[in-house]
C-alpha cells in the first residue's frame, strides 16, 4: 500500500501495556531515586571512547609508518568512531545523555564531527523510525531505494535473490553515502524518501556544509601533507566501510530479523491495528543481553525494545529496566523477541534477508 496517500498515521487502540510498564518503569526509578538520563557510567565511558578515538587519529595519521601499524590504527579508529556514534551521539541525540539540553545537543552533535548531520537524524531517526518504525514508506531506517529488500511489503526485484550474500558489503558504504550524497539531497529537498522534513534553519544550513567541510579537511586534506594521497584515500575508505559495517549491523540486528513484524496500515485512514507500544516491542528484537562487553562497546542497542520504549531513558539503565519490560510483555501476551548471542541474531538477519530475497515472501 503506498501511504503516502495517507495524511497522518495512527495507534488508536489502548490495552493497558504502555500505562503499566511506562508506570512500573517510573517507579524503579523512584524507589531508586535515580535520574533517568546518564550518570557517573556514561561520563566515564564518554572520555574513555573519546580518548581512544583521538589517540588512533593521532597515531594514524602522525605516526604510522608501515602497512600493518596504518591498518591496525585505521581499524582502532573506525571502531573508535563506531562507539561514538553507538554511544555519545545516539544518546545525545535523543536527549538522554544529561537533563541539559545543551550537553545533549553537544553530544549529538559528534555526529556531524563524523561526517553526517545531527539536524538530520533527529528528524529522521527521532521522529519517523521511533513512531513508525518497521512500516514501509514512512521509517527511513528500511528504506534503500531497491537495493536491499527489507520489509514484505516492499517490492521485489530480481537481484533480491542474491541480498543475503551481498547485503553486509552493502552496509559498508553507509556513512559514504550520508557524507557524499544523501545528505545533500535531504537537506536541499526537505525530503527524506517521501516525507518532508522540518524546514531547517539558516545557521542549521551553515553547520552543516561547516561541518562537513571539517570533516573532509582532518580526514582527507590533513593526511595528505603527511601520507600520499592514494594512501589517504584508502584509508579514508576503509576506515568508513568499518564504521559502517558496524553501525548498520547494530541497527539490522534490532529491527530485521525472523520474529519482527511489519504492520501496514489501514487504507484510507492510516490507523495502525495495535498499540504504539506494543508496535514497539512487536518491531524490534533484543540480543545477547548477558553479554557486559557488547552491551559497554554498543551503547546498550542490545536492548533495543527497552530503548524505543524508553528513549528519553540513557542506555546505562536498559539491562536494570529489561526485567520489568520482559515480564510485563509476558503479563500482556506481548512478543519479546531476544536472541541469546550477537552470533544467533546475524543469523536471524541472515535468514531474514534469504527469506525476503524470494518474491513469494
Amino acid at each position: 500500500m503506498d501511504i503516502r496517500t495517507q495524511t497522518k498515521l495512527s495507534f488508536p487502540f489502548r490495552s493497558g501495556f504502555h500505562q503499566t510498564v511506562k508506570k512500573r518503569v517510573n517507579q524503579h526509578f523512584a524507589e531508586r531515586s535515580l535520574s533517568q538520563t546518564g550518570d557517573w557510567r556514561m561520563f566515564l565511558k564518554t572520555g574513555i571512547i573519546l580518548s581512544w578515538v583521538i589517540a588512533s587519529y593521532i597515531l594514524l595519521v602522525f605516526f604510522s609508518n608501515s602497512l600493518i601499524m596504518s591498518v591496525v590504527t585505521a581499524f582502532a579508529l573506525a571502531l573508535g568512531l563506531a562507539m561514538v556514534g553507538l554511544n555519545i551521539m545516539h544518546v545525545g541525540g535523543h536527549g538522554s545523555y544529561s537533563k541539559n539540553k545543551a550537553i545533549n545537543w553537544l553530544m549529538g552533535f559528534t555526529l556531524d564531527l563524523m561526517g553526517a548531520s545531527n539536524v538530520l537524524w533527529r528528524q529522521k531517526h527521532n521522529i519517523l523510525h521511533h513512531t513508525y518504525t518497521n512500516i514501509d514508506e514512512m521509517d527511513d531506517d528500511i528504506h534503500t531505494y531497491g537495493l536491499i529488500r527489507l520489509s514484505p511489503h516492499q517490492e521485489w526485484r530480481p537481484w533480491h535473490r542474491f541480498q543475503n550474500l551481498y547485503a553486509f558489503p552493502a552496509y559498508g558504504f553507509l556513512t559514504l553515502s550520508w557524507l557524499m550524497f544523501n545528505n545533500f539531497r535531504e537537506i536541499l529537498s526537505g525530503k527524506v524518501a517521501n516525507n518532508k522534513l522540518r524546514p531547517v534553519s539558516r545557521g542549521e544550513v551553515f553547520l552543516f556544509f561547516l561541518t562537513k567541510v571539517f570533516h573532509l579537511g582532518y580526514a582527507l586534506v590533513l593526511p595528505a601533507f603527511l601520507h600520499p594521497i592514494f594512501h589517504v584515500f584508502i584509508t579514508f575508505v576503509g576506515v568508513h566501510f568499518v564504521l559502517s559495517i558496524t553501525l548498520l549491523t547494530v541497527f539490522q540486528l534490532a529491527h530485521t530479523v525472523e520474529g519482527n513484524t511489519f504492520p501496514e496500515p489501514e487504507v484510507g485512514t492510516g490507523v495502525i491495528d495495535n498499540e504504539w507500544a506494543i508496535h514497539q516491542v512487536e518491531t524490534t528484537a533484543n540480543f545477547a543481553g548477558t553479554n557486559k562487553l557488547a552491551t559497554w562497546c554498543i551503547g546498550g542497542l542490545n536492548f533495543q525494545i527497552e530503548h524505543h520504549l524508553f528513549p528519553r531513558v540513557c542506555h546505562v539503565h536498559y539491562p536494570a529496566i529489561s526485567a520489568i519490560v520482559e515480564d510485563t510483555c509476558r503479563e500482556f501476551s506481548v512478543d519479546y523477541t531476544s536472541y541469546p548471542t550477537v552470533r544467533s541474531a546475524i543469523v536471524g538477519h541472515y535468514r531474514f534477508l534469504k527469506a525476503l530475497g524470494h518474491p513469494s515472501s
